[in-house]
């Protein structure tokens, strides 16, 4: 998918901005309030919002999203939008008389994923503070959602969609239950109040089967996401060290066995564990756990 930088600066839109500058938020939920309709409708989209779909909505705010998430999932579709602030929460309803709107106050973190209907969709305007808890979440539900829009800070949606070379633990976790793309990117003078960074959608399309399924399958082995993720660990816990010291060090083997798993796996002990690719990190935990 192309990136799109939204970053027109029309006087409209500046006058725009300063008319809503005294919309109060709360600083330690992370709000920022995005009113831009053009870009509100482009996350709608990167989710592939379409008539009869059910969408949730994490932390709707003052509704802006809402509203576009209404319109494209048409009469037949659903929008459930679980929002933390109860005062937002109440509010929210009277915004959309008639529509198919369920508010919900409460923390997403808590929400049992497995009540929705399969093959949902979601869209949100993610705090950064939770980001990452709120990937994990969803990736690793039980009845995860088909696609997700997340409008998160810049930089970490380059990291989930970071390529060999530039990964990282968070990078790996996503890519292994989803497929990840950039979208849009907003920058911070469209928010109010702005934050301190730019923020860009990050797309994830959930995995039928992830990949360490996959690989069990394809490799006729049974390595377990909390065996895969003990060696992703170790190898991160100093990655500016080469990945023989930092799998030496981190899981208590000795140098020569760290090389030797290394050597087994034709990977070279003078990379790093950012250098590595997924693939190569299943292999690694293969042959650690082989009896």
């Amino acid at each position: 998918m192309a990136n799109l930088n939204f970053n027109q600066k029309s006087s409209q839109k500046k006058s725009k901005r300063r008319e809503n500058s005294n919309l109060k938020n709360n600083k330690s939920l992370g709000q920022h309030w995005l009113r831009e309709r053009f870009i509100l409708d482009g996350i709608a989209e990167e989710a592939e919002i379409k008539e009869g779909d059910f969408v949730l909505e994490i932390g709707p705010g003052l509704g802006t999203l809402t509203s576009s998430l209404l319109r494209y999932a048409g009469d037949a579709g659903e929008v459930l939008s679980i929002e933390f602030d109860e005062n937002l929460a109440k509010k929210l309803p009277a915004q959309f008389p008639g529509k198919n709107l369920t508010v919900q106050n409460a923390d997403f973190l808590d929400f049992d994923l497995s009540k929705l209907p399969k093959k949902y969709k979601v869209a949100a305007n993610v705090p950064y503070y939770i980001t990452s808890k709120i990937i994990e979440k969803l990736l690793t539900s039980n009845n995860k959602p088909s696609v997700a829009a997340l409008l998160v800070q810049k930089e970490v949606a380059e990291r989930i969609c970071a390529k060999p070379g530039d990964l990282s633990i968070l990078a790996i976790a996503s890519q292994i239950y989803a497929n990840a793309e950039l979208g849009q990117i907003v920058e911070r003078e469209f928010f109010t109040p702005p934050p301190k960074v730019d923020s860009q959608v990050v797309i994830l399309k959930a995995r039928e089967q992830n990949l360490i399924e996959k690989f069990n399958l394809e490799n006729n082995c049974q390595v377990s996401e909390k065996e895969f993720f003990r060696i992703v660990k170790a190898g991160f816990t100093a990655k500016r060290k080469k990945i023989s010291k930092s799998l030496s060090a981190n899981l208590a083997i000795s140098k020569e066995k760290s090389a030797e798993i290394l050597e087994a796996c034709e990977i070279s002990p003078d990379l790093r564990a950012q250098d590595l690719k997924i693939e190569e990190w299943f292999k690694i935990a293969k042959i650690f756990y082989s009896k």
